[in-house]
């Protein structure tokens, strides 16, 4: 088979091109990780959608006029010398407060130069949500075939709560919970709660419903 041959796909069409550099925003679009890109001096060059909706929000971490702003002097040093550290190569992980909700968690890690004349870039990952976003959720329930009940109180037991404490959200007896976890357990072949919760958290970081509704 020669190397035309080879590369031929079925029917002996030749496979599709892929766009790299707009395929691979359309794969970051789908993450439930906000993943952005900045400049030493903290220059906005691209995010992907998760990011531009926590930026949006303007929680901890927003732009102005094409540079990101943080919520004090304080987290605004921690934020440059982050960028600074990944300009030189290095990696680094901080914490910025938030005016409301939990605090936010970035990982600043260098990408290389953009050109021979222009600082090196930082790629800002951020600190997914939460442990089970619902589509990630959703697609596993379905896979396993779990009924509503099981998978509401697999997204309670998911967010840390015991069976006791799910009974009470759920206002049902602590035993119907329970009769939940056995079925969950036996449907999906896991061995206790943790073994469960720990499968979910280790899903792939598919990006919520209404984040990838609002693209529409």
């Amino acid at each position: 088979m020669n190397d035309t041959a080879a590369t031929m796909g079925v029917e002996g069409r030749a496979p599709a091109r892929w766009n790299q550099a707009a395929g691979l925003d359309l794969v970051l679009d789908e993450l439930a990780y906000g993943v952005a890109v900045a400049s030493a001096a903290g220059e906005l060059l691209h995010a992907n959608h998760a990011a531009r909706h926590e930026l949006g929000a303007e929680r901890a971490l927003w732009v102005q006029h094409g540079r990101l702003q943080a919520q004090s002097g304080g987290d605004a040093r921690t934020l440059m010398d982050a960028l600074a550290k990944a300009a030189g190569g290095r990696r680094s992980l901080v914490t910025l407060s938030a005016k409301r909700g939990a605090p936010l968690t970035l990982a600043a890690v260098p990408v290389g130069r953009a050109d021979g004349t222009q600082g090196a870039q930082a790629a800002l990952l951020f600190a997914r949500p939460s442990v089970c976003e619902s589509l990630m959720l959703c697609f596993f329930a379905r896979s396993h075939s779990l009924t509503g009940a099981e998978e509401n109180v697999l997204a309670i037991l998911c967010q840390g709560y015991s069976a006791p404490q799910a009974a009470r959200q759920l206002k049902v007896a602590v035993s119907t919970v329970r009769s939940h976890v056995r079925s969950l357990c036996a449907k999906t072949r896991s061995s206790g709660v943790r073994d469960l919760v720990s499968r979910v958290a280790m899903l792939p970081p598919v990006a919520p419903t209404l984040m990838a509704e609002s693209r529409h």
